[in-house]
């Protein structure tokens, strides 16, 4: 039963993502944390780091280990496990994959008629607010702590939140020089 599931919520989600995979990780988090409680909310996050630092697309790669975790955490063998990772990669792919070859060459002869622009000029902010709503999921406990529970550690996560933020923004540091220091700052601290 957890392979159909699988199947449908990646398809569905595939073929109802625009914006890339950053604007799909807040559709992957409503179904596989918030409706079919496959993950916990600390494993989709450790599920988004790994995806982020294995080549590949982050959408796709985060379907892949979605759907290992969640075969693992219903108990099946590691064969069932990697069958449903390989699963959810090509389920999130292939209703896309079908619908952009089947309207490339409309778009392609058509990208500057007014229909076409009416359609993709409120997309635009839609997959802003995705890629944002993303941003927010991964705002939570499990990656800052809790004033409650640990003030000092929640107050150096976000010192350290902010300051890895304005220096990518703003002062336009290389974000894998952020990420080193980061590293080195939580070797160090944690």
């Amino acid at each position: 039963m957890i392979f159909l599931q699988l199947f449908y919520v990646f398809s569905k989600i595939g073929i109802f993502n625009f914006g890339g995979g950053y604007a799909m990780l807040s559709l992957i988090y409503g179904e596989v944390v918030t409706h079919y409680h496959w993950l916990t909310s600390a494993e989709f996050t450790d599920i988004v780091a790994i995806s982020q630092s294995t080549p590949g697309p982050i959408g796709i790669n985060a379907a892949t280990y979605c759907g290992y975790t969640a075969v693992i955490n219903a108990g099946y063998p590691v064969w069932a496990a990697c069958l449903a990772s390989v699963m959810a990669s090509l389920s999130i792919m292939w209703l896309p994959f079908i619908l952009m070859i089947a309207i490339s060459r409309y778009l392609l002869k058509h990208r500057d008629a007014p229909f076409i622009q009416d359609i993709f000029t409120p997309l635009r902010p839609a997959i802003i607010g995705l890629i944002a709503a993303a941003a927010l999921l991964l705002m939570n406990k499990d990656n800052f702590g809790s004033p409650t529970d640990n003030l000092p550690m929640f107050i150096l996560s976000i010192v350290i939140f902010l300051a890895a933020f304005a220096a990518v923004r703003f002062k336009k540091v290389n974000p894998i020089l952020v990420m080193l220091v980061c590293g080195i700052i939580g070797l160090i601290v944690y």
